[in-house]
């Protein structure tokens, strides 16, 4: 054995109980220099496509039933926001807004989107029509209706900040 490595078992057995003492663990001696061998390589198992309405909804929480209109309103509205947090905001809504665009959503029985319907478009920044119509989707579903008087349909306005953001105006 050499002086060197004498002299680190040495110390390594003087100050093992001082550290042991003070909560901290000794150092664990340096791996050898051989090296691992590799694991043999394992079959991935066959992916299976996941249902489109669960895939959206991901990482939302499950939509309650709903039996009103205003019921959906305001769940559409806070999915919205839950769906979309970069895209949206909930601060007051500027005075100066960039644009305001109207949508009419018409959904299934279970939720889902049938289909969406502009009723005021962008008079500025006309992508924000497109990502108004996307940030729906993503929000989708929006809960059971069946207990509620058709027509299954609902109307919001996003408030388009200068930053290209939305807020439900259902929120506001």
């Amino acid at each position: 054995m050499s002086i060197v490595q004498r002299i680190q078992r040495a110390t390594r057995w003087l100050l093992a109980p001082v550290l042991a003492a003070c909560g901290v663990a000794p150092r664990a001696p340096a791996p050898s220099p051989t090296p691992a061998p590799t694991p043999a390589p394992v079959a991935a198992p066959a992916a299976t496509p996941a249902a489109p309405t669960a895939a959206k909804a991901a990482g939302l929480p499950a939509p309650k039933a709903v039996r009103t209109h205003d019921e959906l309103r305001r769940q559409a509205a806070e999915r919205l926001v839950l769906a979309n947090p970069e895209r949206s905001y909930m601060t007051p809504a500027p005075a100066q807004l960039l644009t305001v665009i109207v949508l009419d959503v018409e959904v299934k029985s279970d939720g889902s989107v049938r289909k969406v319907h502009v009723v005021r478009g962008p008079k500025f920044g006309p992508e924000t029509l497109q990502m108004a119509i996307d940030a729906i989707h993503r929000a989708a579903p929006f809960g059971d209706v069946r207990r509620m008087p058709e027509p299954w349909k609902f109307t919001e306005t996003f408030l388009f900040d200068e930053d290209r953001r939305f807020k439900p105006r259902s929120l506001d």
